[in-house]
């Protein structure tokens, strides 16, 4: 039996929707992925700290209130400081365009948006991490 891919959904700053994160959260979880939900306001500092702690392959990022270009590169950022280069981060939420290119080249591996649905996200994190076909019906 293959490992399960751990993911730890985590909603930096002061942003207080969380509609889409616990909308992801479940779709990852109905798709045989073990999830961590860290809740509302946590610090990057945090959600690296409950990363470490929870052992996750990925941490996937929900920022709805515009702080992404500072808070994801943040996360990236600590990881790196403490020597972490194997866990993965990806991000969503209401970010423009110009703005994913920026994230990427700031180590951010994918940018989710509205209207994407979560079965990109499945697919994005199965074919990173191995496993069967990303999702029942489609192929890789």
């Amino acid at each position: 039996m293959a490992k399960k891919i751990r993911v730890l959904i985590g909603k930096p700053g002061l942003d207080g929707h969380d509609r889409g994160a616990k909308v992801v959260a479940r779709a990852l979880r109905d798709a045989g992925m073990e999830v961590v939900y860290t809740g509302l306001h946590r610090s990057p500092e945090e959600i690296v700290e409950t990363a470490i702690q929870e052992d996750v392959d990925a941490i996937g990022l929900s920022v709805l209130s515009g702080a992404h270009m500072t808070l994801f590169p943040r996360v990236v950022e600590i990881l790196r400081e403490q020597g972490i280069d194997d866990i993965v981060v990806f991000g969503g939420g209401v970010i423009p365009d110009e703005d994913r290119l920026e994230l990427l080249s700031k180590g951010i591996s994918e940018i989710f948006v509205p209207g994407n649905g979560t079965k990109r996200t499945i697919e994005f994190l199965k074919a990173r991490f191995g496993g069967e076909s990303p999702v029942a019906g489609t192929s890789a």
